[in-house]
């Protein structure tokens, strides 16, 4: 049984999150370990086993890149390392300007406004590749699939950025 399955879901990219939250707590309850607190200890650790499993599709499923991670596995489709380098060229000069705009907050005269500057590149960037990845998903073809996790390991990219501009802003801004 695949994560899809265990909320009922057909094995899609577009998921109700709002509807994965409330089978989610309706089957934690059913199988949380505390209910099983006086019954065997089989029944315990079969319990234990099926609430780490909801709780690990749940997990799976509620983010948009792991879902689509997931997906892709489920349709093994054959996608590089996460260390495989990008062949889109335009690709890594798009990184490369991202990161000196990066290093670029360090320096700004007016910090806050470079670091407003640079989220909005990333929220643009990253909205348009997830509306291309989502597409490519749905579509669900071998080249698709595989476009689909290339623009996935973008994204994940820019998600790292965000978190990396996260971290400088904290660190700028607690001194």
């Amino acid at each position: 049984m695949n994560y899809f399955q265990i909320f009922g879901f057909s094995a899609q990219f577009a998921v109700d999150i709002n509807q994965l939250v409330e089978l989610y707590q309706t089957l934690q309850k059913k199988v949380h370990p505390d209910k099983f607190a006086h019954a065997s200890s089989q029944d315990q650790l079969v319990a234990v086993k099926k609430s780490t499993l909801i709780n690990d599709a749940y997990q799976t499923l509620k983010n948009p890149l792991t879902r689509a991670q997931y997906l892709l596995e489920l349709r093994e489709s054959d996608q590089p390392s996460e260390q495989a380098s990008f062949s889109d060229n335009s690709f890594l000069m798009r990184q490369m300007e991202l990161h000196e705009m990066l290093d670029d907050v360090k320096h700004a005269d007016d910090i806050e406004h470079a670091i407003f500057e640079l989220s909005k590149e990333l929220n643009t960037g990253s909205a348009e590749l997830f509306s291309t990845m989502q597409s490519q998903l749905d579509e669900n073809t071998t080249s698709s699939n595989l476009l689909a996790g290339d623009n996935l390991r973008k994204l994940k990219f820019y998600k790292k950025l965000q978190v990396d501009l996260d971290k400088l802003e904290d660190q700028l801004f607690d001194d």
